[in-house]
């Protein structure tokens, strides 16, 4: 472990602030580093591994086809793709797929879906609207849309033409929106600005004003999508469809791939010539993606991940009522919550990490749980256990 944190220093550029941890092995929500000490997983490698690490079926999927053939290019048929594509649209509003690599590709086709959408009826039409502590990707025009200086400090200046408004507050989306609105970005949950669900009111006079300014209605599904929330997709929690949805991590369940659904005149906007992706929809991750979908759309398997979230989310308001001087309350939905603490708390996942649980901490001082959707009732149980030891030996000091 210790080779691999040298080398890591000498040769790996330092854009994380690792831990001291390399892990060797992972079975469903189980982690294991080069020691053999044993971890819970309830970051799912950040909303990642929805189906836990290494599930079988995922797994012979990936041998079989990376054996048979990974790659060709979008010059020829992929038949894995056209299937995934088949399985996204008939259990989603979706028209048309696009495939990319990652969240931050997925969003960066989509905004420029939506200024090709807006400038196709008038050159001036091409602002988005996007919203203040949002988190779209690091690429320059995600991190344009993204709501937080942190990630755009010193790499200006960014994209013109964005505006950002109040997330959950309609009145500031009036404010910005007119009539050169090309299209408006919004996560269902604002997953890295603390697990904050948005209002149902909210999103559907948020579909109402792009009706109104025909401006492409963007949801952000990277962290939602993909069974997290406990439905397929987060929107289908509101009753609010959007233009065009973005789709990535659990999509492939820790293989890279990415995803732009879109519908009615938004799935036509994208024409030959007009955007691409070497890698996007290759052989090796839409066979995954294949394998992911039909797991997630077998008969009560969503059931089952909204009975473990509501029991996830019991057991984390027990602490919170346990420990009122450090924690305030518990937000978000299904299997994507955050226990909102009175403190920064960055040393209570380092310390939940040396007793074997994994967890995160994002917006300062939200506790992030995003565990595999296959977790169990009696290992929920074991994270509690572990976090209530932490916690208890901090309201000590």
């Amino acid at each position: 472990m210790q080779e691999t944190f040298r080398k890591t220093d000498q040769y790996v550029m330092k854009t994380y602030n690792r831990y001291p941890v390399s892990f060797v092995k992972g079975e469903g929500c189980w982690l294991y580093d080069s020691q053999g000490k044993k971890y819970l997983d309830m970051l799912a490698g950040i909303a990642v591994c929805n189906l836990g690490h290494c599930h079988p079926r995922v797994s012979e999927a990936i041998c079989q086809q990376a054996k048979t053939l990974i790659h060709t290019s979008n010059l020829f048929h992929i038949e894995p793709q056209a299937e995934l594509a088949e399985l996204i649209c008939k259990n989603s509003f979706g028209d048309k797929v696009f495939f990319c690599n990652s969240g931050a590709e997925a969003n960066e086709g989509a905004l420029k879906l939506a200024r090709r959408y807006g400038t196709e009826k008038n050159l001036e039409k091409y602002e988005i609207v996007a919203f203040r502590q949002s988190f779209h990707g690091r690429t320059m025009a995600a991190v344009t849309v993204t709501g937080q200086g942190k990630y755009s400090d010193g790499f200006g200046p960014m994209l013109p033409g964005v505006k950002f408004a109040e997330f959950n507050n309609i009145d500031s989306v009036k404010e910005v929106i007119s009539e050169k609105t090309a299209g408006i970005i919004v996560e269902p949950i604002q997953g890295e600005g603390g697990v904050i669900p948005a209002s149902k009111e909210f999103l559907e006079e948020l579909r109402q004003i792009a009706d109104e300014f025909d401006a492409v209605l963007i949801f952000d599904e990277v962290q939602t999508g993909i069974g997290r929330t406990g439905e397929l997709f987060a929107y289908q929690h509101y009753g609010v469809e959007p233009d065009v949805m973005t789709l990535a991590k659990a999509l492939g369940n820790g293989v890279p791939i990415g995803a732009i659904v879109a519908k009615g005149e938004a799935a036509e906007v994208l024409k030959p010539g007009l955007h691409a992706s070497t890698f996007g929809g290759n052989f090796l991750a839409t066979r995954a993606g294949v394998e992911v979908m039909r797991i997630m759309t077998e008969p009560g398997f969503l059931d089952r991940v909204k009975e473990k979230g509501i029991y996830l989310k019991n057991r984390l308001e027990e602490l919170v009522s346990q420990f009122p001087r450090l924690l305030e309350r518990v937000r978000g939905v299904g299997m994507m919550l955050g226990i909102v603490c009175k403190f920064p708390c960055s040393n209570i996942v380092a310390s939940a990490l040396d007793k074997g649980l994994i967890i995160n901490c994002t917006a300062g001082n939200i506790l992030r749980f995003l565990p595999p959707l296959t977790i169990e009732k009696e290992e929920i149980d074991y994270g509690v256990k572990i976090l209530k030891e932490v916690l208890r030996e901090y309201a000590a000091e």
